[in-house]
């Protein structure tokens, strides 16, 4: 890949998606500009990996011909407003603050610039992310290819429309802390039966992490998979009934459904 790509905010997410991308080897460092207002966060990476740490966002966008904006939804207006003339026609802005419409993005850089709206996760971080990626209408499938491509070096992709960004919050985006929250639960269970802690982690977070992949493998509906664990009689259907007893698949609903409501609430302010 010859494109100069540039990140402009190195929080988790930001530096997530550049680690990856440098772990893929698709691109040098010396192809990577990089600002963020802490300065040692640029320099660190200037001095691993020769990524050009720059001045300012206005500087990264001027070198750049992809650029990835990872800052919090509350200040991307200003940063787009502050990097607006700097931009090329055919330079790809990313960006990804939750609730912030490509309507919103085009408003401060041009309804002709190219824009991608992108949801991850932060299983990024453990280059296991779910991005989703929502292009306007300037991207070619050229750009398309080559965002997902980026995107691939942190985890899996789908393309989706953004009236169903929310729901991507929902099942995605904010699902890791649900999850986090079984682990612990189930952790929590199994110490009371006498496993130590660090134990219970491990056995919790290895069956989330083995289901899934059972999951994803197989292509099977998750109910086939649960019953093919719920021997008659047994142990699992016991824990099922009390889960079913107590709401179990009704609250995470509710949770998912929460988020996208969310999600909505602050797309329209």
């Amino acid at each position: 890949m010859e494109q100069k790509i540039g990140f402009i905010g190195l929080g988790n997410m930001g530096t997530a998606i550049l680690q990856g991308i440098l772990g893929s080897n698709i691109v040098s460092g010396t192809q990577l500009y990089v600002y963020d207002p802490h300065l040692e966060k640029g320099q660190a990476l200037n001095q691993t990996y020769l990524v050009n740490n720059l001045d300012s966002a206005r500087d990264v966008a001027r070198e750049s011909d992809i650029v990835l904006v990872a800052v919090k939804p509350n200040v991307i207006v200003d940063v787009l407003n502050d990097i607006q003339k700097e931009l090329k026609r055919d330079t790809i802005v990313i960006s990804i603050a939750a609730g912030v419409t490509i309507k919103t993005i085009a408003k401060c850089v041009g309804y002709e610039q190219k824009i991608v709206r992108v949801m991850p996760n932060t299983p990024a971080l453990v280059n296991a992310a779910m991005c989703s990626i929502t292009p306007n209408s300037e991207i070619t499938n050229e750009d398309l290819s080559i965002v997902q491509t980026l995107l691939n070096c942190v985890g899996k992709t789908e393309i989706v429309p953004e009236y169903l960004i929310d729901a991507v919050i929902g099942a995605s985006g904010s699902s890791p802390a649900f999850v986090f929250m079984f682990i612990e639960a189930l952790a929590d269970g199994a110490v009371k039966g006498g496993l130590s802690r660090k134990q219970a982690y491990k056995f919790a977070a290895q069956a989330v992490l083995g289901s899934a992949k059972l999951l994803l493998e197989t292509g099977k509906h998750p109910g086939e998979l649960k019953d093919m664990v719920c021997s008659p009689a047994g142990t699992t259907i016991e824990g099922v009934q009390m889960l079913e007893a107590k709401g179990f698949r009704a609250a995470v609903i509710d949770a998912v459904e929460a988020t996208i409501n969310k999600s909505k609430e602050l797309a329209e302010k």
